[in-house]
């Protein structure tokens, strides 16, 4: 087999494993229009930089920072999350986009991943590059800011 073939297939698996979580990494922080281009960029940077980054032990965590630094380029001062207001009996909370713009990053990441995508907190961890622990903190700060600003009281 080429030795150019086997790269690029060997990087192609790599990507199919990754990029649906590396996206919504990039999306929870930063919010989908800029996620989705932070995303291009950090796979982008990963297959320029492939002989290095297939070595990393945690190459994903890699290119989720990769990514959260390409985030600037592309972050708008505006909404992030905004509203989806056409439907008169919405599944989603309407004030739930704005209130996730008042947390932290680290905060709006780990309560998105979390709660809205069923991630462990060591899978969290592992991407953002923090510890478990830390996670956890955030993800209870967070929701506790969310109940607060949603109104909603907490039930054990």
């Amino acid at each position: 087999m080429n030795p150019d073939a086997f790269t690029r297939e060997a990087f192609s698996r790599f990507v199919e494993s990754i990029e649906p979580r590396l996206l919504r990494a990039l999306i929870a922080s930063a919010g989908p229009e800029a996620g989705r281009e932070a995303t291009a960029d950090a796979l982008l940077y990963g297959w320029k930089n492939w002989d290095r980054v297939r070595d990393m032990e945690n190459p994903a965590g890699y290119l989720y920072r990769v990514g959260r630094s390409c985030v600037r380029k592309y972050h708008k001062r505006g909404v992030l999350f905004p509203a989806e207001t056409s439907d008169p009996d919405p599944w989603i909370e309407p004030g739930l986009g704005a209130a996730l713009e008042h947390l932290t990053e680290r905060q709006r990441a780990s309560v998105l991943l979390v709660e809205g995508y069923d991630w462990s907190y060591q899978e969290v961890a592992d991407v953002m590059g923090l510890s478990r622990s830390s996670v956890q903190r955030h993800v209870e700060r967070g929701m506790a800011k969310l109940r607060s600003a949603l109104e909603v009281p907490h039930v054990a």
